[in-house]
């Protein structure tokens, strides 16, 4: 079976460039969860040999993007709707305690890093790039789980956060506009700052209403 997406328009050498290639496409839902990355047809396309292929495939993998399967070959890995809500319902208990937690640190010394997420936010808001929204997306979220100082809350985001980065790469294409991950994002950055934590969980349960309707 061919595969659905061409690769010859994306020419480059380098295993960060072919990794950036793979993950972008795999990101803005050009390759879809559960299609099979062939290393043949993908190497043809682009031009280069196996081994820069190889090692960023093996980073999309340690990445939690791609999954390897034995005598069958690497695939994008699939994440259901049900694993989301799941991660969700969870997310909507704990991330307002991490977020109070978090908040003495983000109202001080690491406020510039809160603001600068969303200011990249609206960034790639103006030039639709969903890979970079995103990537800010998921850095606001894990700013709370980091500075909360709780190591259980800060494990409980690493488990989630490849899971989710493949969600929102097709929830990202739900929104009409860019700018609504902007502008909810901002929302959720002023109550945090503001240190009202039943207000931040209300805001959150908003924030996770397309996720949680699959529950």
């Amino acid at each position: 079976m061919e595969p659905v997406f061409k690769w010859q328009a994306q020419r480059t050498t380098t295993p960060e460039g072919v990794y950036s290639v793979l993950r972008t496409a795999i990101l803005d839902g050009r390759v879809p969860p559960g299609e099979q990355l062939r290393e043949t047809h993908i190497a043809a396309d682009l031009g280069i040999s196996r081994s820069p292929l190889r090692e960023a495939m093996t980073k999309l993998e340690e990445e939690g993007l791609i999954v390897k399967i034995p005598y069958r070959g690497s695939f994008v890995v699939e994440v259901s709707a049900q694993d989301v809500a799941e991660i969700a319902s969870v997310r909507a208990l704990v991330e307002p305690y991490a977020a109070e937690l978090s908040s003495e640190a983000l109202r001080g010394s690491e406020r510039p890093r809160l603001m600068q997420i969303i200011k990249e936010l609206h960034g790639a808001t103006e030039s639709s790039d969903i890979p970079a929204s995103i990537d800010a997306h998921l850095r606001f979220h894990r700013l709370f789980y980091d500075f909360s100082g709780n190591r259980i809350l800060q494990s409980m985001w690493g488990s989630w956060e490849n899971k989710l980065r493949l969600y929102l790469s097709t929830d990202h294409r739900s929104y009409s506009d860019l700018h609504d991950v902007a502008v909810e994002h901002e929302r959720l950055a002023t109550v945090a700052l503001e240190g009202d934590t039943e207000e931040f969980r209300q805001e959150l349960v908003r924030h996770f209403q397309s996720a949680l309707r699959a529950q």
